[in-house]
């Protein structure tokens, strides 16, 4: 799978087709992905749209092998931008790596980013995504303004807030399951400049950290924190915090950041290279490294907000059998108690990774199946091995426990009855898919794992 746009502008319409369509997770089934710049016309009929895959687990394949699944990355046009207002109209496929490299220079980014920019804006409708500046711009449908879709009866319709207000919200965050994107209008924000002053300080354990991020985000605008997850005692729970801000004109370089170079990982890494050990040894070096006090520096935007977008096909150093991604949110209301009972929880577990993160939300948005609400997400990569499930299962009980949830763009193991114990609005949301798809015409291989769908 590469991760880089395949453009399209202009021309004569063009079509391709693929024999195997894979999760970045790793999931591999063999399918038709057809591919084509007019979405309107591959879409008829077709069960499922997809981006550029970066879902983690079988959101974005199709429900049954040898399906078929609409490819959206060749319907990438801009159709139309208000420079006064900063609201923007583009074909779903168009990617957010493309979406920087035109309008940064200019003085626009986009109101929430996700972790990567190889993902399409109807993936980001799709999984709502959210970023480190939740807690204070929210979900990227919150600056959602219309859709484009082509529905399950083959029909097209606008819909918005004030149009079939109710398949709009129902969509954002809906995983692709209510029609597929075909447009999107949305609000750009303005920036200061392309470049990003940031902060980092070593924390000394969870306490400290769930201190630190309320206090951060009082006073900035994004803020994120790296946690090794295999402390234990009076340090579980350290790691490093990170605030940062658009850097003002006197504050940034006077040159526009250059694109910056990237790595690829080759091949499948061999599994015992993420062993405990490995990953313990990792966590010890980036903590020690960091040192005490406060960092302040001036980053390239792709160093703050796409870290790991610089190694190509980084997801192949979890070996052949691919990773999962458990991220959950643990609501406000069971405070520190809860984040340092689901610690204790994933260290005796084993489930602990050298790549875990923390973050404070804001209030939940008005995507029905949207992920964030007030309180706190963690998010760590696992390798995939014959324990797995059970420790997704072990950390879900807690999860349900505490009154959580998981985030669907990442979720490959959630059984569904307890998919159903945490998430209680999933049955105003399954009436609104009966009454736009009452036949389950728009359906993939998450849905049939977690609501049951037929193949």
């Amino acid at each position: 799978m590469t991760p880089e746009r395949e453009s399209s502008s202009c021309g004569p319409r063009r079509e391709a087709m693929t024999e195997t369509v894979t999760s970045w997770g790793g999931l591999t089934v063999r399918a038709s992905e057809r591919r084509s710049e007019n979405l309107q016309h591959i879409t008829n009929g077709v069960a499922l749209s997809r981006g550029l895959g970066r879902s983690y687990g079988d959101s974005s394949l199709p429900a049954e092998a040898g399906g078929a699944v609409v490819g959206t990355v060749l319907a990438d046009r801009i159709l139309g931008f208000d420079e006064a207002t900063g609201v923007l109209r583009a074909e779903a496929g168009l990617s957010l790596a493309e979406l920087n490299r035109v309008f940064l220079r200019r003085g626009w980014f986009t109101p929430v980013s996700p972790g990567t920019m190889f993902v399409t804006l109807g993936g980001m409708v799709a999984a709502d995504v959210h970023g480190k500046n939740h807690h204070q711009a929210g979900c990227f449908g919150a600056h959602v303004l219309r859709l484009k879709m082509r529905v399950a009866d083959g029909r097209i319709v606008e819909c918005s807030r004030e149009q079939h207000a109710d398949l709009f919200l129902a969509t954002l965050g809906g995983m692709g399951l209510t029609g597929h994107v075909l447009e999107v209008e949305f609000k750009m924000t303005r920036v200061a400049s392309p470049w990003i002053l940031a902060e980092t300080e070593q924390i000394e354990n969870i306490d400290q950290f769930i201190t630190g991020l309320k206090q951060a985000g009082d006073a900035w605008p994004m803020t994120v924190g790296w946690i090794d997850c295999l402390s234990r005692g009076r340090s579980m729970g350290r790691g490093i915090l990170m605030r940062g801000r658009w850097a003002t004109a006197d504050e940034a370089p006077a040159h526009h950041p250059k694109p910056l170079r990237r790595i690829t990982v080759p091949f499948d890494l061999p599994e015992f290279l993420l062993c405990r050990p490995t990953v313990r040894l990792f966590n010890e070096c980036y903590y020690r490294a960091h040192g005490r006090g406060v960092r302040r520096r001036i980053l390239h935007p792709e160093k703050w907000f796409y870290p790991l977008d610089a190694i190509l096909h980084w997801n192949r150093i979890y070996g052949r059998r691919g990773f999962t991604q458990y991220q959950c949110l643990l609501p406000e209301r069971g405070g520190r108690a809860a984040i340092r009972r689901f610690f204790e929880l994933l260290t005796a577990k084993g489930g602990a990774s050298f790549l875990c993160v923390i973050k404070d939300h804001g209030d939940e948005g008005d995507g029905m199946l949207s992920f964030p609400m007030r309180g706190t997400s963690i998010a760590l990569d696992m390798a995939v091995r014959d324990d797995t499930p059970a420790i997704v299962d072990a950390l879900n009980a807690c999860v349900i426990e505490e009154g959580g949830r998981v985030y669907l763009a990442k979720d490959r193991f959630t059984r569904e009855p307890d998919f159903r114990a945490m998430e209680p609005r999933l049955a105003a949301w399954e009436r609104v898919r009966q009454a736009w798809d009452p036949q389950r015409l728009i359906r993939s291989a998450q849905s049939v794992r977690l609501l049951g769908d037929r193949v």
